[in-house]
């Protein structure tokens, strides 16, 4: 696991403390346009005071080969050594390709994840998957890494917008729905409606440091986080190459999490009334996004392209009831495709 998580509006100030402690030769804090902005003033006290700033292009479609290219000749200019650090500021896309950069520039230097929306801090800074996107296939080169700390500080999260907020919330209620019945009960009647994250940031987290801890390198267990991901990460991935109509990350795992459940009804796991419960609160927090019968056959195929298949079976996570998902179900095409109907059809 991660060698130190530091969660709440203190993390930045612990974190500084352990600096001196450690034999750093240069630091470089990766940024996008929005986190060099917003976030980089508030975490700029914290760091070594000889750093350098590297930043990218925000957005899933510039998490490619061509932005890591220019992040590793950045990386060489400033004359980083095996002894030097990454600091990754920003969101998901930025955790996932700093983290990547970092593990294969000279085999592998040290990199902290700063994560400054509410998916990043939930999800992607934590459990040491790096990777980045190829030929249109979400995540499709990556490696496991664990970053040397995760700073988590909710404060980060008053620069976010609501939608922005409500793709983090997903992978949240994910949480819920795989291992905890009563988290999920009690908060499915508050939504997104919750002043302070920093309790539900760190109940999250925990959940997944759990997960990851059993199975660091996903060969059992911890594909029950994947539940939604199997279908989210193909609608995520279709409408990733349609302009001007890219969807957030956990607006595709929204997606996913209700024909996934629906899946597990038709599989007699989950209950109908469990279903209606995962439908009601999904779609009160969520958009319906559009699908047209015309893609649902590109929606399916790209599942074929998931991580976690075994050659041509599609394995997929399911809910045997809500708070407890079984993992390495084989689905098949005519059932994702009916799936999407399902949900098209709400």
């Amino acid at each position: 696991m991660t060698e130190e998580i530091f969660i709440g509006k203190d993390a930045l100030g612990r974190w500084q403390t352990q600096l001196p402690h450690r034999a750093l030769q240069k630091t470089v804090v990766l940024v996008d346009e929005n986190t060099f902005r917003h976030c980089y003033p508030i975490l700029k006290p914290y760091l070594p005071q000889d750093h350098h700033v590297v930043q990218v292009q925000s957005g899933e479609e510039n998490k490619n080969l061509a932005t890591c290219e220019l992040v590793w000749r950045a990386l060489t200019e400033q004359g980083l050594d095996r002894w030097s650090m990454v600091v990754n500021l920003g969101g998901g896309v930025l955790t996932d390709l700093g983290g990547f950069c970092a593990s294969l520039y000279k085999r592998g230097i040290g990199f902290v994840n700063v994560p400054t929306t509410l998916l990043a801090q939930v999800d992607a800074s934590v459990g040491g998957k790096t990777g980045i996107d190829f030929m249109g296939f979400k995540n499709h080169l990556g490696v496991f890494r664990e970053p040397m700390a995760v700073l988590v500080n909710p404060d980060f999260l008053k620069t976010l917008d609501l939608r922005q907020m409500k793709s983090g919330y997903a992978e949240m209620i994910k949480h819920w729905l795989i291992m905890d019945a009563d988290m999920f009960q009690e908060q499915r009647y508050i939504g997104m409606f919750t002043e302070d994250w920093t309790d539900l940031i760190r109940h999250s987290i925990d959940i997944k440091s759990r997960v990851v801890t059993a199975d660091p390198l996903e060969n059992g267990v911890r594909k029950i986080l994947n539940f939604g991901h199997t279908i989210g990460h193909a609608v995520e991935s279709f409408f990733l190459e349609k302009s001007g109509q890219q969807l957030l990350h956990g607006e595709a795992i929204a997606v996913g999490m209700l024909c996934e459940a629906w899946l597990s009804v038709q599989r007699n796991l989950l209950s109908q009334r469990e279903l209606e419960q995962i439908e009601t609160f999904v779609l009160s927090v969520y958009e319906k996004v559009i699908l047209q019968e015309a893609d649902l056959q590109a929606i399916s195929t790209l599942c074929l392209h998931d991580k976690k298949n075994s050659g041509t079976t599609i394995n997929c996570t399911l809910l045997q009831k809500i708070g407890e998902a079984v993992y390495d179900k084989p689905i098949t095409l005519p059932e994702v495709q009916s799936a999407l109907r399902y949900y098209h059809s709400l």
